[in-house]
């Protein structure tokens, strides 16, 4: 399916089932500005979404050079609470996945991107996902890939992205960051995860946080793989200890009032 489709405010309860993400694919190739670029865009609450593959095909699949700029291609817009989505594939350059708002679980996705692929303010918990890492040199003002860009505003926000049994990946030589801060209260948790060796040794980038790094976390937990070597990580890291990251990686970080049993599907 080659158009842009969205989800309006006043239709929520939709479960949007495919038949596998090589079979169901919707895709389009518009770009330019994260909220206007969307293949698709869900605006309601109460989304499910199961076997199917949402992809930005600009810049997509990746060539060396670049056959166009660098600019936002998103793939997904997620903008309303509650969303299931399993066994599902979200593809695209820059900012693929916009976890823009409300609480999400994601589980068995594969993510692909280069650039600030999963991005937003959301309250998201990704488990047993693949991100899949199209890195390299791209241009001199982008000589790494950047997986997150976590964009929480203030102590009192709920937001973060937590990464549980999660795998990163990479078919391509380069090489990437876990992370770096939209905002100066940014939140991302790596936890159990496999990371393979594109990943940067320092890790981290405060960007939009610098000279408030103390205020961000970015932590991991029980993390194995070449890339899991936090000696080289950024120095103001946290230091978190696996009952500060069981908080966040429990599925209760997302589902404090019960919302995952009133759906039609179980996980």
């Amino acid at each position: 399916m080659l158009e842009e489709v969205t989800i309006p405010k006043n239709k929520g309860y939709i479960y949007l089932q495919g038949e596998g993400i090589q079979k169901t694919i919707i895709a389009y190739d518009s770009h330019q500005a994260t909220d206007t670029s969307a293949t698709f865009t869900a605006f309601s609450d109460y989304i499910v979404i199961s076997g199917v593959t949402f992809k930005n095909t600009y810049n997509v699949p990746l060539v060396t050079p670049l056959a166009n700029p660098i600019i936002p291609a998103v793939a997904a817009r997620m903008l309303g609470d509650k969303y299931l989505i399993i066994d599902s594939s979200f593809d695209g350059f820059q900012d693929t996945l916009f976890d823009a708002l409300g609480r999400h679980y994601y589980k068995r996705c594969v993510i692909s991107g280069g650039v600030d692929f999963i991005f937003g303010y959301a309250q998201s918990l990704f488990e047993e996902c693949t991100l899949n890492l199209t890195v390299g040199t791209y241009a001199p003002e982008n000589p790494y890939g950047v997986i997150t860009a976590q964009g929480r505003k203030s102590p009192t926000d709920n937001g973060g992205f937590v990464f549980k049994d999660c795998t990163v990946s990479s078919a391509v030589k380069g090489k990437a960051l876990l992370g770096r801060a939209w905002e100066p209260y940014a939140r991302v948790i790596f936890y159990r995860s496999n990371l393979s060796d594109v990943i940067l040794p320092i890790g981290w980038d405060a960007w939009r946080a610098k000279g408030q790094e103390g205020n961000t976390m970015f932590a991991e937990y029980g993390c194995t793989g070449a890339g899991a070597d936090t000696s080289g990580r950024v120095a103001w890291m946290k230091k978190s200890s696996e009952k500060e990251v069981l908080n966040f990686s429990n599925v209760s970080f997302i589902d404090q009032d019960g919302w995952l049993n009133s759906l039609p599907i179980k996980v």
